[in-house]
């Protein structure tokens, strides 16, 4: 039985007997072989079993609720009500993904071609796991490895141990609950350390990565084949036939969200001139706050300390905004503070992630301008990840596909919630978005089910397809000769 030979293989790497990382992944692979006996006798159903079981641990509404106020009191970060409606939200569309496909057997047949495609576990999933969703992330990974037919391992950050730590719990009670074993999700001890986490790495099968650069790095270096996301920081263009009102309505409710811990929320927009007086009334008008050049300049002391975003201020409420930036009387009562700015680089911070409510603006002369304001933000930081456009004008949302590097340009979409897969888009569900080698990633993909399998190819004979010589060269040789 491939599955049960995968999960008892042992780990490739020397372990000393004291070594409780490498007993860890001993224990998720018996419980792999226990999973792969339970998918031989009842298939598709029983995971679909257990990855509901996963996904029911975070999304029941005490469940979701009291996991984000833990998130919240842990990690001083976020929003309540917000990290609520994620641990539902996302739950909810990502299981709707994974009930929807085939992750065992056979799971595509290409006649023509006479290939037929077995799915497999990857084995052991080793997953980091970020401050800024430490219960949804976890889920949402572990979700999508059940599916796959593996077990997994989540290392969170220390500072959000706590909170991570009752979403495993959760899933462990609820996969005992259906007869499923609960050493399928398990969390490294407290305190995790580098050194922990770095073992993680070295024992798991695939290692999967979501948070601070440093870790996707590190990850690659594990010498195990990774899956690493990039740094956001999506600008979005507010177009001269943008429905104004929609598209400050929208920007306000993503930005806003979960106080901007998402790596997908708006960073910078980029207002075209012809609406740029219009576009800052509407963006007002929805509870954005135009600040000075005075509070321009404490904004950007306030919130970088020693070219690092200030913890004490990122992912905070605006009332805190207001008293750390010391916003004037007219910043009461906002919901988040717009900075006009010009540059863009290094010396020019506001240009960059800013994991706070705090929305860049730039005025452009045209759509022209406007996009080469979105290539160089994403130059300087967020390459690869995303950008979005509010037009009426599809041709312009085309262009700025064809000619900006990144995997995901939404158009018309709050970018939060459209991002990371949307109920009106057809982007796959996820909590980590992939860069591709625009940032050093190894996906260019939403974070999806089929990262988590191994795919065995069946190969037969067809009819020979071979063409003639002049079939391929011929035209070359016509403008070229032989």
């Amino acid at each position: 039985m491939p599955n049960a030979q995968l999960a008892a293989r042992k780990p490739r790497t020397n372990i000393s007997a004291d070594d409780h990382i490498a007993d860890m992944v001993v224990k998720a692979r018996t419980a792999m072989g226990r999973y792969a006996a339970e998918i031989a006798d009842h298939g598709q159903a029983r995971i679909d079993e257990a990855v509901t079981a996963l996904a029911w641990s975070i999304y029941k509404p005490q469940n979701a609720r009291r996991l984000a106020e833990i998130a919240v009191h842990v990690t001083g970060i976020g929003a309540v009500e917000s990290k609520v409606v994620k641990n539902r939200r996302k739950t909810f569309g990502t299981l709707r993904d994974l009930l929807r496909v085939k992750s065992t057997g056979i799971i595509e047949e290409i006649p023509a071609q006479g290939i037929v495609k077995y799915a497999k576990p990857v084995g052991v999933v080793g997953a980091l796991t970020p401050s800024t969703n430490p219960s949804a992330t976890p889920v949402n990974k572990a979700m999508m490895a059940v599916k796959g037919g593996n077990a997994i391992i989540i290392a969170p950050p220390p500072s959000a141990w706590e909170a991570t730590r009752p979403a495993v719990e959760g899933m462990r009670t609820e996969l005992a609950r259906i007869g499923m074993p609960a050493d399928l999700v398990q969390i490294l001890p407290n305190p995790v350390t580098r050194e922990a986490t770095t073992r993680l790495m070295e024992l798991v099968d695939l290692v999967v990565v979501t948070g601070s650069q440093a870790n996707v790095r590190g990850a690659y270096k594990s010498g195990k084949p990774a899956i690493g996301v990039g740094l956001g920081n999506a600008p979005v263009i507010i177009d001269a036939s943008a429905d104004l009102a929609d598209a400050a309505h929208k920007i306000m409710l993503s930005k806003t969200f979960d106080h901007a811990t998402s790596c997908s929320s708006e960073n910078a927009v980029v207002i075209v001139g012809e609406v740029y007086e219009a576009g800052i009334a509407a963006l007002e008008k929805e509870g954005g706050y135009l600040a000075t050049t005075t509070e321009k300049k404490r904004i950007v002391e306030r919130l970088w300390q020693n070219g690092k975003l200030n913890r004490a201020v990122i992912a905070q409420g605006p009332q805190a905004l207001i008293d750390a930036f010391e916003l004037g009387a007219k910043a009461k009562g906002c919901k988040f503070v717009m900075v006009p700015e010009k540059g863009i680089g290094e010396a020019y911070p506001l240009s960059g992630e800013k994991l706070s409510l705090v929305l860049t603006v730039y005025r452009a002369r045209d759509f022209a301008h406007a996009k080469r304001i979105v290539r160089d933000i994403l130059e300087y930081q967020g390459k690869g990840h995303s950008c979005g456009i509010h037009t009426k004008h599809l041709e312009h949302a085309r262009e700025l596909a064809r000619d900006i590097d990144v995997v995901r340009v939404l158009v018309n979409q709050a970018h939060t919630f459209g991002n990371g897969g949307g109920f009106d888009n057809g982007l796959p569900f996820t909590l980590s978005m992939g860069c591709g080698t625009w940032q050093g990633n190894s996906i260019c993909d939403n974070l999806n089910w089929r990262c988590f399998i191994n795919v065995t190819h069946l190969v037969t004979t067809i009819p020979e397809d071979k063409p003639s010589e002049d079939a391929l060269f011929g035209a070359y040789w016509a403008k070229y000769g032989k």
